[in-house]
């Protein structure tokens, strides 16, 4: 049902969708389920289909898509509905209903007070026709009940394995099309399944119990129900229910925040089950290769979202490898910069790819986001520092002389700067000056490269930043 933005509970029930149809060279059909007029909310709809493509599943068939069974959105087919109501109604299977939403509310508090299930008492399942007829004629609003019958079937899910449930000892007569011409999730999703072909369903667990009322339907219609898989509850870390509330669940607050689609796939599987083992660092097409329906539990999966940074800390490297990935990377980065720097005294020549590439294959593995790179630590990759010679003074008093050991290394290793080399080679400068300590000149070089007392190894910032920068902002804090 269509109530709002994906969530990643949402996401997970997509996911395994989409992994069990790849798997079996299957399609993967969105259906926007939007029959509760009240609960819609505007946009949502377009909102998770726009979340299944940035996400990397999306479906084969749906509403912006089209496909050989639309319309995909149930308000575009209540005459279907209609219909199939009119069906039961006619074989006796349903019944018409008269009761007042204020009789049905005090049915539930008269059974809430009695310490009782709230449940509907059939009044009307034994109206005669006459009677009915009397009360169509009379104006009365109705909606179509659906006859419970007892002594369903069991029938085999494909995670729970054999199930049944005597719905009919346990609650009244359900709504299955409401006063508004409208149907309910029950008679809506059992028609669509059947005129739509739906062969295989995978959804949350909470719809299990309601299954054997839904094969009591495909009976009433004589058709034949495609096979279930309830999928166990998405959970915090601590077994508590994901709240939406909290609004840092929806799928598009992970998107804005800089999380890759590849990690949100992986963590929300890893955490679950239907996998041999689990195993960060999984791709789509490895999950499609690994997953096998038989192989989900019935427990719970356990959501530890503190581990997310750590599951997109490797794709994000894997991007960074991938020559065609790092060259998206260097433009998502490059507007970065310009958003986070944009009123600062940025150089060109830090906005070019080659600058970036190596600015991302020196950081890859130590960041996990890309927006990593834009924090206040490493605002000297893109701002230049201003240290005055007096502050680096404070450090060491052999300023100067270290300044030239730099500057000539510098010239020496124009081409080829590596960090190992780098770091031998400052040591070995080190051994040069008179009582300067490595510390010291490391906190002395990290100052006039950066302004910062804290980031990366010198080294790293040296190659990152280049031999002819580096010489630059030397000079820059040697004569300021």
């Amino acid at each position: 049902m269509i109530t709002g933005f994906l969530h990643l509970g949402g996401l997970r029930t997509a996911l395994y969708n989409y992994i069990f149809a790849k798997k079996h060279q299957g399609t993967f059909i969105l259906r926007v389920e939007d029959t509760d007029q009240n609960r819609v909310v505007p946009g949502a709809a377009e909102g998770i289909e726009d979340m299944l493509d940035w996400a990397g599943i999306p479906p084969d068939e749906s509403p912006r898509r089209g496909g050989s069974f639309g319309p995909y959105q149930q308000s575009q087919r209540l005459d279907l509905y209609r219909r199939a109501s009119d069906a039961l109604l006619e074989s006796g299977a349903a019944y018409r209903c008269f009761c007042t939403p204020q009789r049905l509310e005090l049915l539930k508090k008269e059974a809430l007070r009695s310490q009782q299930t709230p449940r509907y008492d059939n009044r009307c399942r034994d109206l005669t026709p006459t009677e009915v007829s009397e009360k169509v004629a009379r104006g009365l609003g109705w909606v179509v009940r659906f006859r419970l019958e007892r002594g369903v079937q069991p029938f085999r899910d494909l995670v729970y394995g054999w199930s049944r449930h005597e719905v009919a000892d346990v609650e009244g007569d359900p709504v299955i099309l409401k006063g508004d011409g409208f149907p309910t999730y029950h008679l809506a999703n059992v028609v669509d399944d059947h005129y739509m072909g739906i062969s295989h369903v995978l959804r949350g667990t909470e719809w299990l119990t309601s299954t054997s009322k839904h094969l009591l339907l495909y009976k009433a219609f004589g058709w034949d129900p495609p096979q279930f898989g309830h999928l166990p509850l998405l959970l915090n870390k601590d077994g508590g229910k994901l709240s939406k509330r909290q609004g840092d669940i929806f799928v598009e607050s992970f998107a804005q925040d800089g999380f890759l689609p590849e990690a949100l796939l992986d963590i929300v599987t890893n955490c679950g089950s239907g996998f041999a083992e689990k195993q960060m660092g999984r791709t789509l097409e490895e999950l499609i290769l690994q997953f096998e329906i038989g192989r989900v539990t019935t427990h719970s999966a356990l959501l530890d979202l503190e581990s997310l940074p750590e599951f997109n800390r490797i794709h994000l490297t894997r991007h960074i490898e991938n020559e065609g990935l790092r060259q998206e990377l260097i433009r998502e980065l490059r507007l970065l910069v310009e958003h986070v720097y944009g009123d600062q005294q940025v150089d060109q020549e830090v906005l070019e790819k080659e600058y970036m590439e190596r600015v991302l294959l020196l950081r890859k593995g130590h960041i996990s986001l890309l927006k990593n790179l834009v924090s206040s630590d490493y605002s000297y990759l893109w701002v230049r520092p201003s240290v005055s010679r007096e502050q680096l003074q404070t450090i060491s008093a052999e300023v100067d002389e270290i300044g030239k050991l730099v500057l000539g290394l510098m010239r020496r290793q124009a081409a080829g700067l590596t960090v190992e080399e780098l770091n031998r080679d400052l040591r070995s400068l080190q051994k040069q000056t008179k009582e300067t300590k490595y510390s010291s000149m490391m906190q002395l070089l990290r100052l006039a490269l950066s302004g910062q007392q804290h980031g990366p190894s010198v080294a790293e910032m040296m190659v990152t930043l280049g031999p002819q920068e580096v010489c630059g902002r030397i000079h820059k804090a040697l004569s300021s």
